[in-house]
């Protein structure tokens, strides 16, 4: 609930739009201690084939956390593997679904945060910044993939007014525009650059009005979610 997210991440928004009813992308945000982990997923597909790997894929992050007390990102991320590849063992075919995901964890008592990444990278704007601080995440899905490598995790210091984004490929992958051609990581960048002094509330409200102007009249290809957390 956006109860729940507001009051673990006062200063937070969450753009999440669905191509249809249900979805591939899901956020994930819990709390423990003075630690809030917060996510954003990508499954293999939309609709109802999307929306199922996501039960899984969440139900196995949460398991992760809570019942087998893992507190390290990248740990979190190796067991979830795990669990998610067990599930799809069971399975007579050869399921090649999985996810992509950006996952974190804010400790709110130093704002020290602990990131791992499967595909999807972190962008941070520190506080006045002008460009976007990239950390590149481990260029691997979380599913059964051959030769398996443990996720890297990256510790990163941030200030008060910084701004991290977590987010799934729909936004930069829709098409629209003049030409119709897909609007790009590099443009997503500089949008996010060029609205990161407003509110979270009006970064949201920006951000969804920039995707509609851009799709125009063409379909929305895939589901959309873009988490914005300030320090």
């Amino acid at each position: 609930p956006e109860s729940f997210i507001k009051n673990c991440l006062p200063k937070s928004f969450m753009l999440f739009k669905p191509k249809d009813v249900v979805s591939g992308d899901f956020y994930w945000v819990e709390k423990v201690g003075s630690k809030i982990y917060f996510g954003v997923a990508d499954c293999t597909g939309h609709g109802v084939p999307g929306a199922m790997v996501s039960i899984v894929c969440s139900n196995a992050l949460t398991k992760s956390l809570f019942e087998d007390n893992i507190t390290s990102p990248a740990k979190i991320l190796d067991n979830t593997r795990t669990i998610v590849e067990n599930k799809f063992i069971r399975s007579k075919d050869d399921i090649k679904d999985g996810m992509d995901i950006s996952l974190a964890s804010l400790d709110t008592k130093n704002n020290s945060l602990l990131w791992s990444g499967a595909n999807n990278p972190l962008w941070i704007v520190r506080n006045k910044g002008n460009e976007i601080e990239e950390i590149k995440p481990t260029k691997q899905a979380i599913g059964k993939i051959l030769d398996p490598k443990p996720f890297m995790e990256h510790q990163v210091k941030l200030n008060k007014g910084d701004i991290v984004y977590l987010f799934s490929d729909g936004f930069s992958d829709q098409f629209g525009g003049e030409k119709g051609k897909k609007y790009k990581s590099a443009n997503f960048k500089k949008f996010l650059l060029s609205i990161s002094d407003k509110s979270m509330g009006q970064q949201k409200q920006l951000l969804s009005n920039e995707f509609y102007s851009w799709k125009g009249d063409l379909e929305q290809i895939d589901d959309v979610c873009v988490m914005g957390v300030k320090i």
